[in-house]
């Protein structure tokens, strides 16, 4: 009787322990999912009490910019919204963001506001934005670019140790969801900005674009505009 009464108290400790996980579970401290309709009233309205403004003044509310120096962000994943937002925080330890040029300097007051469950929410509705009127091409009229544009993009430079931009960013040029961005359609100018950032050591983003510093600093001016613009006009 012992034995069984034993055996009972045992079960009802078990079952209590696995209730109580459970509901520590829920309770467990973590983000929130993201949501896509407080991620679009941000992107809207922005929250002018906080310092956060509003990103259809920069972005266009659909995503695209009508400004050469702001870049479209419609067409891009979640992951990489979410990371870019994330890049231009300074982390906890650190003395300096991953992202420091021009574009960085206008980015960072606003994001520096926003809590994590609001880049998420943001995130979410700004990869909800499909990119319908691409940039064109600068150079277009210039085949020697374009030509060069073409050569570096889908075999790369050997001889300086640079890797076809197709490897990461798809002969489409709309990249690895969740890994690498999308380029083409991409304002040209904002391209060769970045490429240049990254070569200058003034963007040294967190993740998978680490080796991108590597990559443009061993490419000319020339050759990163020739890339840049032809990324922009792929089709």
């Amino acid at each position: 009787m012992k034995h069984v009464i034993s055996k009972i108290v045992m079960a009802g400790g078990l079952a209590l322990s696995m209730a109580s996980g459970a509901a520590l579970a829920q309770t467990a401290v973590g983000p929130v999912k993201p949501d896509f309709e407080r991620g679009q009233q941000l992107y809207m309205n922005g929250d002018p009490a906080r310092g956060i403004a509003t990103c259809i003044a920069c972005h266009g509310a659909d995503g695209m910019s009508m400004v050469s120096l702001y870049p479209h962000i419609a067409g891009q994943s979640y992951e990489y919204i979410l990371n870019q937002l994330k890049n231009f925080k300074v982390p906890e330890g650190a003395t300096q963001s991953h992202r420091r040029n021009q574009n960085a300097m206008l980015m960072a007051p606003n994001v520096v506001q926003m809590t994590e469950q609001e880049m998420a929410d943001l995130a979410l509705f700004v990869s909800s934005l499909e990119l319908t009127k691409p940039s064109v091409a600068e150079l277009a009229a210039d085949q020697v670019m374009v030509q060069r544009g073409r050569q570096i993009w889908r075999g790369g430079i050997p001889e300086r140790n640079v890797p076809a931009c197709a490897s990461c960013h798809g002969a489409d040029g709309h990249g690895i969801p969740g890994q690498y961005p999308r380029l083409s359609g991409q304002v040209p100018s904002y391209l060769y900005e970045q490429l240049i950032a990254f070569a200058d050591g003034e963007r040294d983003n967190a993740g998978t674009e680490n080796h991108m510093a590597e990559i443009a600093n061993r490419m000319s001016r020339q050759d990163i505009k020739a890339v840049a613009d032809y990324a922009a006009g792929i089709r």
